[in-house]
């Protein structure tokens, strides 16, 4: 199998050449969004300098940036390993499409009706759909965690399914514990008790190739500031779902996809930015996979290289962090287990404040987040409220050189 080398990326990163106190600094801050690269940059700067028009005119500029605009929906088809690009639609972050996306799909619900969410979920795949069951009298119920790993309950799933859920809303990785779920099978069930899906795969999204066609979801979001590109939303949803519920927006335009999801005047440089960042992840992992063309074969191939390299950079971390008596890691920490979570791991620490760890590793040149991350169902579940944890998480462009840094200085504490 072919092994992955981070070196092969990191130059087309600007942000990794950065020092602090005469070393390079070490972004562990990943979980909340990504570095760059340099392509991506200059695919925002030359949309800007260049292409800068609005949708739909009959002149230059405009046609260039349509023609941008179809090529970014054309390469995020290959990534999410979609039907067909027009489904695909873009907004200012996941956040706001599932807020507005849970407003036109609660069109469809009534009193009686029922609502799962889940205790591990961002908050962002949870208060939108607790509010728009609020506004139609619907309930919601919250699918449970086993606290002593911190993945899903999938008992107390199929306990609270039945023909009154209308909505099955989870995330495909945790975005505070790194915690991988079933999605492809909770999404099986949830369709057999005649409910639609939507998953939220903002976390997985830099980890692993996602796939709406096999986990046949109805409806998938995701944000490219975490894998590699600029601070934009990207929701993807069956066809027929999209054509048929009501959209709210304004007048006159247009009703065909994805027009008809997308309100006002779109953030177009940034669009240049996701198809930038979509390429680079079809290079990389077009290399990884040792192919000669981008197809969603080698695309898929690529990330599995990828994936066994996060892991093991994962594993080291894990191990490292478990050898300081003060650490408490919340998640999965067995290492026969590993392949199902991502690199993403929050602790606390017995005698230390996780704002406390996190400023003193900053002021080491090591970017790690403190609190609760917007994952408030799980932290309230845990007990961990108000401090929160810490947070460290791995991408592709980090080393074993990084982990083992993040280890030592741990250590001084």
């Amino acid at each position: 199998m072919n092994q992955f080398n981070p070196a092969d990326c990191r130059a087309e990163f600007p942000a990794l050449a950065r020092i602090i106190h005469g070393k390079p600094a070490v972004y562990l801050d990943g979980p909340a969004g990504s570095q760059v690269p340099r392509r991506v940059i200059d695919a925002i700067a030359d949309y800007l300098a260049h292409h800068n028009a609005n949708h739909g005119g009959m002149f230059a500029t405009s046609r260039e940036s349509d023609a941008l605009f179809a090529k970014a929906q054309a390469s995020l088809a290959i990534f999410l390993n979609a039907p067909e690009p027009e489904p695909i639609y873009f907004g200012a972050n996941m956040t706001s499409l599932t807020f507005a996306l849970s407003r036109a799909v609660a069109t469809q619900w009534k009193p009686g009706d029922e609502v799962l969410v889940s205790r591990l979920d961002h908050d962002a795949n949870v208060s939108p759909w607790v509010r728009a069951a609020q506004d139609r009298g619907a309930m919601v119920k919250h699918i449970d965690i086993h606290r002593e790993d911190c993945t899903l309950d999938l008992d107390d799933f199929k306990k609270k399914l039945s023909n009154k859920t209308k909505l099955v809303a989870v995330g495909c990785a945790s975005n505070a514990v790194g915690t991988r779920n079933p999605v492809k099978e909770m999404a099986r069930q949830a369709h057999e008790a005649g409910a639609l899906v939507f998953l939220d795969a903002v976390h997985l999204a830099p980890h692993a190739a996602l796939d709406v066609q096999d986990w046949d979801c109805d409806f998938l979001a995701c944000s490219a500031y975490k894998f590699f590109g600029p601070h934009v939303g990207i929701l993807w949803g069956k066809k027929h779902l999209l054509e048929t519920l009501p959209a709210y927006k304004v007048r006159p335009a247009a009703e065909t996809l994805p027009d008809r999801w997308m309100t006002g005047t779109q953030n177009f440089e940034c669009i240049a930015g996701v198809g930038a960042a979509v390429d680079y992840l079809f290079e990389v992992t077009r290399r990884a996979a040792g192919a000669s063309a981008t197809t969603r074969a080698s695309f898929v191939a690529g990330f599995n290289v990828i994936e066994e390299y996060e892991r093991s950079i994962g594993a080291r971390m894990l191990e490292g962090l478990a050898s300081i008596p003060d650490i408490h890691i919340y998640g999965i920490t067995d290492p026969k287990r590993y392949a199902e979570r991502v690199p993403t791991v929050s602790f606390t620490h017995r005698r230390k404040k996780p704002i406390e760890i996190a400023q003193y590793l900053g002021e080491h040149g090591i970017f790690a987040w403190h609190g609760n991350y917007y994952a408030l169902p799980l932290t309230e579940t845990i007990g961990v409220e108000p401090d929160g944890m810490v947070r460290v998480g791995l991408l592709h462009y980090n080393t074993a050189d990084e982990v083992d840094r993040l280890i030592e200085t741990l250590r001084a504490i």
